[in-house]
């Protein structure tokens, strides 16, 4: 059996929250009212120490949820929090597609890769564990209000006060009952109806649609009894089907259910662990969430060797929260655990892992020159070109894999994947060295040259809102 360790320290103790109430789920709780309430929150730049931010500030929905600044994507990818000289020291993730993120915990075990690895939490190191509340989204919520280099609140009575003067406040205690924003008597059971408010709002249909053109792709190979968990890479060079290609392995087999031939080429390379595959789904699982579509995303935990990104504002952030200066380093999940008083043997096997994003959304911008930061810390800039994430992928597992290409031109033919480089000098300083090199996962070379743009489009067609043409 897996040994599965306990928490020692819980959230409420980590943000200084001592006796906090539980509130179970009410029956009679009016679910869309709820959300409507949750939406409110959302947006409420009056819950920020000086009324300037709220948690949509740096979620916004017209970019996936996730930071709205071309500007601070291109450089640092952190926000600013409410006191404009502040910042966090990671770019903000999407809260699209993560409220079935489980409790965190240490023995999740990854069938593709063949490892056991964390998962669950929320934040890119899994802090909001959901130990205090039995639900990681819920908890995630709790923390920039309180965050001084967030929104700066100095306590949940005072955002509790906030709510209770809102002109949504009856909103709120039509849907929890009377005094339930008492912030004198109870500052702690009312602080906790507001962040679970939240994640209602979190978990709703408007932040988590499933109207991509990959959704109405997925009803339709369902519909025709088709498992896209079967396409690979094989016969790749071939427009239909060759001979010795099992039915539903070729692409050619997905035709006429909504994506298009270089999109389905695609999906072919980001599931298959074989041939010129790059095995995108051993952690983007297609595992299916509750509203029967997959997540993209095993929840997991992972040292993909991302450089540090020299840009991020935290660096210059005064000792009182960055005492490392320059030397600051992000170990992730490994990092947390070590702050939180575990022992070495637990956490440093863990240095350097974030948590895998869901992929949903992942191209959603306001506008197509709009600059998308990718990555924990916002290192890379695009999908595609040669500096962007997916470039980088084929890269580092080329260069892991003996170098044999540049990541460009190597993966799908030779030794371990790669391909060689028509005696060309393996460009082992594309890109910067890993922040972390401890602990990183070995990925799957391709190659991107032949086969990276095909890849970038099936991940275009994660993005909701896409209607049909007639």
């Amino acid at each position: 059996m897996k040994k599965s360790y306990s928490f020692i320290l819980s959230l409420a103790v980590l943000m200084g929250i001592s006796g906090m109430g539980s509130v179970s789920a009410q029956e009679g709780i009016d679910e869309q009212k709820l959300i409507e309430v949750g939406k409110k929150l959302f947006f409420d730049v009056n819950l920020s120490v000086n009324k300037k931010q709220s948690c949509a500030s740096c979620h916004d929905p017209a970019a996936g949820f996730t930071g709205p600044d071309p500007e601070i994507n291109t450089a640092g990818a952190v926000e600013p929090g409410a006191i404009g000289e502040r910042f966090g020291n990671r770019k903000p993730p999407s809260v699209t597609y993560t409220g079935e993120s489980p409790n965190l915990s240490n023995d999740y075990y990854n069938e593709a890769l063949g490892i056991e690895t964390w998962a669950g939490g929320m934040f890119w190191d899994g802090r909001a564990t959901g130990e205090t509340l039995g639900d990681p989204l819920a908890e995630q919520a709790m923390g920039p209000f309180l965050n001084p280099l967030e929104m700066a609140m100095p306590d949940a009575q005072l955002v509790v006060q906030r709510v209770a003067k809102s002109e949504y406040a009856e909103e709120f205690e039509a849907v929890w009952g009377p005094r339930s924003l008492d912030w004198k008597k109870d500052p702690e059971g009312s602080y906790e109806r507001i962040v679970r408010t939240i994640a209602a709002y979190e978990r709703s249909p408007e932040v988590n649609p499933y109207t991509s053109k990959f959704d109405l792709f997925y009803d339709n190979a369902r519909d025709a009894k088709k498992d896209i968990k079967l396409i690979t890479t094989k016969g790749f060079g071939n427009s239909n089907r060759p001979k010795g290609v099992p039915l539903g392995q070729h692409w050619t087999d997905y035709r006429g259910l909504g994506l298009s031939d270089n999109e389905l080429k695609g999906l072919a390379v980001f599931n298959d662990s074989q041939r010129m595959g790059a095995d995108c789904a051993s952690c983007h699982t297609f595992t299916e969430g509750s509203a029967g579509y997959p997540l993209f995303t095993d929840f997991g935990f992972y040292n993909l060797g991302i450089p540090k990104n020299p840009d991020n504002p935290f660096y210059d952030m005064p000792e009182k929260w960055n005492p490392d200066g320059e030397d600051w380093i992000d170990y992730g999940l490994g990092g947390y655990l070590k702050s939180s008083g575990w022992d070495a043997a637990v956490y440093e096997p863990e240095m350097g892992k974030h948590k895998t994003p869901s992929l949903r959304n992942i191209d959603q911008r306001p506008s197509p020159d709009f600059v998308k930061a990718f990555g924990h810390n916002g290192f890379f800039k695009s999908l595609d070109g040669m500096e962007g994430i997916v470039h980088f992928y084929a890269w580092r597992a080329t260069m892991d894999d003996g170098g044999m290409g540049d990541g460009g031109m190597g993966g799908g033919m030779g030794p371990g994947g790669g391909m060689g480089d028509g005696g060309m000098t393996p460009n082992l300083s594309l890109f910067p060295p890993p922040e972390v090199d401890e602990n990183r996962i070995a990925m799957k070379p391709f190659n991107f040259m032949m086969v990276g743009d095909y890849l970038v489009a099936f991940l275009q067609t994660l993005t909701d809102g896409y209607e049909p043409s007639e």
